[in-house]
């Protein structure tokens, strides 16, 4: 990783907290943000963005783990006490933070305003659940991993329901207080990113006795219940992104089976149409998402580290995958650039954009899954006798 993208990824995460420092919060971008300076802490040994990250998780606790300001309702979503809050923040779940007040009940749906109005979406919650797991990994701390796990079984809990012939089935988006669905539809990546996402947390190291979080091996045979292996296939470039960011966590995990490799065969044959109608008629900025795209440019960030991890007979698939891994550079250049950062569609979205813009530029906070070397134990402080020159990481 060249000093430079690092540079280019502090100047732009200086500026998302510039702009959010009055205590505006959204979940998604907040979890890309605290894994980003997790992966700017390892690049650069530097303790500062580590207390950063610390900092963001507490305050995303305070601000989205409680009731709204403008809602009838004050305290902490999960009904916990002042207390009881602050040690269990993610109890309750947390809010997404949309502009908009959640849809009262006696409201009609309406799809195009659903998207500005807050709830709880299960695939901010599973980020956020990375994002907690991440810091526990890089610096020891135990209670961001119970945290997550405790968000996981109240997310699973919430989520996901029965048929009546016993099978499992997901609702997208819930109530802020998540006693009913606001969008009953079935998100086509959740399962996959619940279960990927579940093993991580109970195969990260913890001492039973170091929290009472729950136990997640019923969660995770949901989840995988409901993994539909022949239908993940998708040509949106941020679902080919999480596609890829989950075979790089199950490979690390040790996962090499038939779901990794369904999952590779889907991101490529999603790629094949994403590259064959989009790159041959390139579209002005204007008409492109940014924090899309660079979920795409995220995921192929694991494509470049997953050769090292996958055993052989999945190889000749990230070979197949590897055709496209120029496609990074060529998003982030573009993005990078100050006009297209002066586009409508940019400035629209301009907090996630920037965040996912500088974790493309540094991706090992969000895309390593590293072993805590103890309970308490920073990367960046590591045991006498294994203290020496910083490791090389990984290649940009």
């Amino acid at each position: 990783m060249t000093d430079d993208r690092i540079q280019q990824a502090i100047e732009l995460m200086t500026r998302f907290a510039e702009r959010t420092g009055d205590g505006k919060r959204y979940l998604w971008t907040d979890a890309f943000a605290v894994t980003t300076y997790l992966g700017l802490a390892l690049a650069t040994r530097d303790q500062q963005f580590i207390d950063i990250a610390r900092a963001l998780i507490d305050q995303v606790h305070r601000v989205l783990g409680r009731h709204r300001p403008d809602a009838a309702r004050s305290g902490w979503i999960s009904g916990r006490s002042e207390s009881d809050g602050e040690t269990h923040p993610t109890a309750g779940g947390l809010r997404i933070g949309k502009p908009l007040n959640e849809r009262p009940p006696q409201e009609a749906p309406n799809e195009r305003a659903e998207w500005d109005r807050d709830g709880q979406y299960f695939h901010y919650l599973t980020k956020w659940m990375h994002a907690l797991d991440q810091t526990t990994r890089v610096t020891g701390d135990l209670w961001y991993n119970c945290w997550a796990v405790e968000l996981a079984d109240t997310a699973h809990r919430a989520f996901v329901y029965a048929l009546l012939d016993g099978s499992r089935r997901m609702y997208w988006k819930m109530s802020i207080d998540l006693t009913r669905p606001l969008v009953p539809s079935m998100g086509q990546h959740d399962s996959l990113d619940g279960y990927v996402t579940c093993i991580q947390l109970r195969e990260t190291p913890r001492p039973p006795e170091s929290c009472p979080a729950p136990a997640l091996d019923s969660v995770i045979a949901d989840f995988g219940s409901m993994i539909d292996r022949e239908r993940l296939a998708t040509d949106d470039a941020l679902g080919i992104g999480g596609l890829l960011m989950d075979a790089y966590r199950m490979a690390q995990l040790g996962r090499q089976d038939q779901l990794l490799e369904a999952s590779l065969e889907a991101a490529l044959a999603g790629l094949d149409e994403y590259a064959g109608w989009n790159l041959q008629t390139p579209l002005h900025a204007r008409r492109r998402l940014a924090f899309r795209e660079l979920g795409l440019a995220i995921g192929l960030a694991a494509v470049e580290r997953m050769g090292a991890v996958v055993e052989p007979p999945l190889r000749p698939l990230i070979d197949e995958l590897g055709r496209f891994t120029p496609l990074r550079s060529a998003l982030e250049r573009f993005w990078l650039q100050p006009e297209s950062q002066q586009a409508e569609s940019w400035q629209e979205h301009a907090d996630i954009n920037t965040v996912m813009l500088a974790t493309s530029l540094v991706p090992d906070g969000f895309l390593t899954l590293h072993r805590p070397r103890g309970p308490g134990v920073s990367f960046l402080n590591p045991p006498e006798g294994e203290r020496g020159p910083r490791q090389a990481s990984h290649s940009a």
